[in-house]
């Protein structure tokens, strides 16, 4: 049984270090007692195998406890870092969540939630529960409208993991949020071979740095965006980052001439793209070389296809279904339409061109923004930038762009500077109509660029 797997799996290296959190470190038998004590407090207070349960926590010891008593409890659960009210209505109501969890002054606290519908409960719980297996619920962004509530069978997540491969532990900072799939990912494949997860208490690039210098972190998994914002304040100056051996980005599409800036801050490191979606989960890659934003699919409970450039996937960790809408993103055989649109080269190897929601439509002619950043993101003078398009009543759409370039003084300088240097590399049909000049590139608490996308 998975369940007693996983715990034999955390007990087995009982006394090496598994979680760094606020100056502290906690042994692998300190986090097993954790778990029996969530257990025992989900039982107190009466939270039933299959009920669903908000996990309102970001990481620490005891929110990693509660996840994995959740789970071994058999709970569809659905974690939750930002607790607003779009978020926790959407799990009220579609997912049907009866507790919410807190974890408060180090202790796990349950709190009812009042009922607020009396339908009957979602057909792919039923089969949950029938097969006494664990649910996972994930929200995605929601940037357009209300977040899709996305279930997982927890157990689909957590089985492949539990297979012994040939990972040895090591250091790993967990970046990414712990409602996000990456970041359980990370925090799953890691304690799962005996590793030590550092937890950070804030993800401002001065503290990141600090705990990556402090204990000596050897794997980040991070956003292209907040390798830029590292590297924009300079804080590998200001901090020994010697000790990383293992960049895995992913989230967003990393620009070449960015990864090229990142390899210089890291020259040790191994840079390795990523690729998962929230529907499908994460999947192995291998990334055609540490300079290059080509990589390949490598795992073996994974299969793509390309259709009309855009990537389709099928995995063993693909999703149930949403519970508060259609899963029209999925084809009727079954292939998950990611929205990404990709090349492949020679070689097999893959490169995210960009989403194919951002994509846009100048007459009739497509414009990538990931172009137009690749370019620019390439000059000195510019510290960061944003393509999107506009409504245009001429050409339907148009290019805009937001720059943050602060060795630029005006902005009638810097359209001049963005013109000249990508009109030497384009066509002009792809150059901007707008320029804005901007303090910052507005981000996600994903640490993903917020981006205009014109309907």
């Amino acid at each position: 049984m998975s369940r007693s797997r996983l715990l034999s799996a955390l007990a087995e290296p009982a006394e090496r270090v598994a979680l760094l959190h606020d100056g502290h470190s906690h042994t692998y038998a300190q986090l097993c007692a954790e778990v029996e004590q969530a257990r025992a407090a989900l039982q107190a207070q009466g939270v039933q195998p299959g009920e669903a349960v908000i996990l309102n926590a970001d990481y620490s010891v005891q929110a990693i406890a509660a996840l994995l008593a959740l789970y071994i409890n058999r709970n569809i659960v659905a974690p939750l870092v930002d607790l607003n009210e779009r978020a926790v209505s959407t799990l009220q109501t579609a997912a049907q969540c009866r507790y919410r969890i807190e974890i408060r002054e180090h202790l796990l606290r349950v709190h009812p939630l009042a009922e607020t519908c009396a339908n009957e409960p979602p057909a792919h719980y039923q089969r949950l529960r029938k097969q006494g297996r664990a649910g996972l619920v994930l929200l995605s962004s929601g940037s357009t409208g209300a977040p899709k509530a996305i279930l997982h069978d927890f157990d689909d997540l957590i089985d492949p993991k539990l297979e012994k491969g040939q990972k040895k532990p090591t250091t790993i900072l967990m970046f990414l949020l712990f409602d996000h799939i990456g970041g359980l990912n990370s925090l799953l494949n890691t304690l799962l071979v005996g590793g030590c997860a550092v937890l950070p208490g804030e993800r401002t690039p001065q503290a990141i740095c600090e705990l990556i210098e402090r204990h000596r972190v050897k794997v980040l998994p991070v956003s292209p965006t907040f390798l830029n914002l590292i590297l924009m304040g300079r804080h590998q100056e200001q901090h020994d980052l010697s000790s990383v051996r293992l960049i895995t980005y992913g989230t967003e599409t990393m620009q070449q001439s960015l990864l090229t800036r990142v390899q210089q801050m890291f020259p040790k490191a191994k840079m390795l793209q990523t690729f998962g979606t929230s529907e499908t989960g994460i999947s192995t890659t291998v990334s055609q070389s540490s300079a290059s934003t080509f990589f390949k699919l490598t795992d073996k409970n994974a299969e793509f296809r390309i259709v009309d450039g855009e990537l389709q996937l099928k995995t063993q960790s693909q999703f149930i279904g949403y519970l508060n809408q259609d899963t029209d993103n999925v084809t009727a055989d079954g292939w998950f339409r990611t929205g990404d649109l990709v090349e492949q080269n020679d070689e097999g190897y893959l490169r995210i061109q960009g989403r194919q929601k951002e994509l846009i439509n100048v007459g009739g002619l497509k414009v990538l923004p990931m172009e137009l950043e690749n370019i620019l993101m390439g000059s000195p003078l510019i510290e960061d930038c944003l393509v999107y398009g506009m409504p245009n009543a001429i050409t339907g759409q148009a290019v805009h762009m937001d720059v943050k370039a602060t060795a630029i003084a005006s902005k009638q300088e810097l359209k001049r500077y963005v013109l000249e240097h990508l009109g030497s590399q384009l066509e002009a049909y792809k150059l901007p109509v707008k320029v804005n000049k901007v303090d910052e590139i507005a981000f996600s608490n994903r640490f993903k660029k917020s981006r205009v996308v014109s309907q």
